[in-house]
């Protein structure tokens, strides 16, 4: 795990979401509730979760965590919970709007960087809008390399 900074030190993270960081620009970054129900708290604290291939989305005026993992916890096996189902985000309106402005107007995603627990031991998200990054061409590279190949082998045949 990645050494803690200094915003980092009153919580106890749960999932890092490391690739985030390597495939968007990250812009700004809020924090945001998160809404769990029966067992899941308990697998959290177990610290198995990952949010790395989740996202945030709007839907009906409200936001919810798409695609995040709990796992299920194995002593509860009656009332557990699906594991990758969506969860709502708990935001005050006025950081709902600034988020729906920023994905509608600016096309930016809601990529989630961390799931931890705060020093009051409530479940938080740390949202972040984002950017995609442009990834570089690799095509060109590629012709220029093989034709190397292809030309070193016709000369090396031909000579």
């Amino acid at each position: 795990m990645a050494p803690k900074r200094p915003a980092d030190i009153n919580r106890k993270i749960i999932a890092d979401n490391r690739k985030a960081r390597f495939n968007y620009e990250i812009e700004d970054t809020l924090e945001a509730g998160i809404e769990l129900k029966g067992t899941e708290v308990k697998a959290l604290r177990e610290g198995k979760s990952m949010i790395a291939e989740s996202y945030a989305s709007q839907e009906g005026g409200e936001f919810w965590l798409i695609n995040s993992y709990i796992p299920e916890y194995l002593q509860a096996n009656r009332f557990n919970h699906e594991p990758r189902r969506k969860r709502k985000l708990l935001l005050h309106k006025r950081e709902m709007a600034k988020l729906a402005l920023a994905v509608h107007k600016d096309g930016k995603t809601i990529v989630p960087l961390k799931l931890y627990f705060n020093d009051k031991g409530r479940a938080k998200v740390e949202l972040a809008l984002a950017r995609g990054k442009k990834l570089h061409d690799k095509r060109e590279t590629e012709r220029q390399r093989d034709w190397g190949r292809e030309k070193a082998r016709l000369l090396k045949t031909a000579g």
